[in-house]
């Protein structure tokens, strides 16, 4: 199954190679694979900003044991805008930021991952799924 992540990195890396070929007509063929990156990635932003509230509450409430995923979450958030933007511009420095978002990614979901009775990281569980990682075995 080809995830939402690996979708990305793809896309962006295909359009990267023709970047640079005259008369290629690559606008044509990877526009579409970079406005959908960038709305995934937008969505995950959300997503991001969702569990970031969720894990501030948690800490308000006396629940430390959240201030990672805390962190994680909004650090991850901000690497989703990061990418979102870059992918919406077509740029060449999308293919170091799907790197990156993707290690941060795996970060916040490996800690989201250690509250599975908390319907509130969903998202973040959903995601690992979709990425097919099993943190759990880690």
């Amino acid at each position: 199954m080809i995830t939402q992540r690996l979708f990305c990195l793809t896309a962006v890396a295909l359009a990267a190679m023709t970047l640079s070929l005259p008369g290629t007509g690559w606008e044509d063929h990877h526009t579409k694979h970079f406005e959908e990156c960038a709305k995934v990635c937008a969505g995950y932003q959300v997503e991001c900003e969702k569990n970031f509230h969720h894990c501030f509450n948690m800490l308000q409430g006396g629940k430390n044991e959240h201030a990672k995923a805390m962190y994680l979450s909004v650090g991850c958030a901000e690497f989703c805008t990061i990418l979102a933007k870059l992918t919406a511009r077509k740029s060449e420095l999308s293919i170091p930021a799907c790197e990156a978002c993707a290690k941060a990614y795996d970060a916040c979901a490996a800690e989201c991952e250690k509250f599975p009775d908390m319907p509130e990281m969903k998202a973040c569980r959903d995601m690992v799924k979709i990425v097919g990682h099993d943190h759990e075995k880690k």
